[in-house]
């Protein structure tokens, strides 16, 4: 007897909150305590999350991964929804958590503005792009549904990301970490919404450049 569809996607949900919870608290405490390794901490626990629930809900773990998988019509609105409802909630909790497991006694907040916004705002597009692209390609494509490294390919396109643009934007590439970081005391909110509304621009041109070069793929 198969599962009752609110069962399946109750699932799905949480496999997501839990994914997103251990990628932000993750980035919220590596960022805290002043980390150098937190490119690599970041990938590192976004490949394991994705080995972990890949099969349940696709181990998303990102708003824009999930309007890329929308637009690439992999997901349908619904499910879009509750896992950014599961993602963003997720991703607030575990800042909170990892500020008072740090308890730092101050916190510099990133605050781009000017130039230095709109260069944030430009490799947060491109970086946002290539990890959706990326999801998209190794772990979605009728043409390979069977592999052993779409994980890894994953976590090192967020690692790579980080070490090449982390010293511009922050290197979020992710709504809900964004939301996370800005919970945690690390990111301003004044500009916490055009960080969000590249992320999910990027995560949507993403899934239409997937259907443009993958026109059989549906």
């Amino acid at each position: 007897m198969s599962a009752a569809p609110w069962a399946v996607s109750s699932r799905k949900y949480a496999v997501e909150a839990i994914g997103t919870i251990f990628l932000v608290f993750t980035v919220a405490v590596s960022g805290l305590t002043h980390s150098v390794f937190t490119p690599l901490a970041a990938g590192a626990v976004l490949m394991v999350m994705i080995y972990a629930g890949g099969h349940i809900s696709g181990g998303h773990y990102n708003p824009a991964v999930t309007m890329a998988a929308l637009v690439r019509r992999r997901i349908g609105i619904a499910d879009a929804a509750g896992y950014w409802v599961a993602q963003l909630a997720a991703g607030a909790v575990a800042a909170v958590v990892a500020h008072a497991v740090v308890d730092p006694a101050a916190v510099t907040a990133l605050h781009p503005s000017g130039h230095a916004l709109t260069a944030a705002a430009v490799v947060e597009l491109l970086f946002t792009f290539a990890l959706c692209y990326v999801v998209l390609n190794v772990a979605t494509s009728k043409d390979q549904p069977v592999n052993s490294y779409y994980g890894l390919a994953i976590g090192f396109t967020v690692a790579a990301g980080a070490f090449a643009i982390g010293g511009i934007s922050g290197g979020m590439f992710n709504p809900a970490v964004a939301l996370g970081t800005a919970t945690a005391g690390l990111f301003a909110w004044q500009t916490l919404w055009i960080y969000l509304v590249v992320q999910l621009v990027a995560g949507a041109l993403a899934g239409l450049a997937f259907l443009a070069l993958n026109p059989d793929d549906k």
